[in-house]
């Protein structure tokens, strides 16, 4: 009997007791400084905290010197092609000529392209487009010369006669009398010869 008496006793104390304590005002906390914010983590794993990120480096104008690719420029100008060795047709020269320092009697010949480059007297011409021919008579090479070659995608260049026809050829004496000019017009692209007159 004397055990409950004790236990009422103590119960009803720590009741008085929480009451007083919960009467009083709080004590205040002393301010400090607030914590770096955490990130959001799944349940169960510890937070970690936010660390600043590093810059990004500078560009443009506030960049420094350093190595840099070279950007590839595009390449814009289409570089005109030739053709290989090919027979151009048969031409007949009215008078005697000079090709290539060398006497060419008047005649048929057989004119062939030949793949030797010529190299031009012109600045900023292409070897490619000067080329030399071959006057064939009788199986034979007879004489030579350069021709130039101008693609047909260069028509508007050449002098603004009438040109040959398709795959045939004009033999003419050209202003002043001193040369003949062996036009020749071969799937569209032109071949001129310029012979001198003897």
């Amino acid at each position: 009997m004397k055990q409950f008496v004790i236990a009422g006793t103590l119960a009803g104390a720590l009741a008085v007791g929480g009451t007083a304590l919960a009467q009083q005002p709080p004590a205040p906390t002393p301010k400090t400084a607030p914590a770096p914010k955490a990130e959001a983590t799944p349940a169960g794993q510890a937070e970690k905290p936010v660390t600043p990120r590093p810059k990004k480096a500078a560009t443009g104008e506030n960049a420094q010197a350093g190595h840099a690719a070279p950007k590839a420029q595009p390449n814009t100008a289409e570089e005109a092609t030739a053709p290989g060795a090919m027979a151009l047709g048969s031409v007949q020269i009215p008078k005697g000529v000079k090709a290539d320092g060398k006497e060419l009697a008047a005649g048929t010949y057989q004119v062939r392209l030949t793949a030797e480059e010529a190299k031009p007297d012109a600045k900023g011409s292409s070897e490619k487009l000067e080329r030399w021919v071959e006057f064939v008579k009788g199986g034979q090479v007879v004489g030579r010369e350069v021709v130039s070659i101008v693609p047909s995608t260069e028509k508007q260049l050449v002098q603004k006669d009438s040109p040959p026809p398709a795959n045939g050829h004009k033999v003419e004496t050209l202003k002043g009398g001193d040369y003949v000019r062996v036009w020749i017009n071969r799937g569209g692209t032109y071949y001129l010869v310029h012979l001198v007159k003897t």
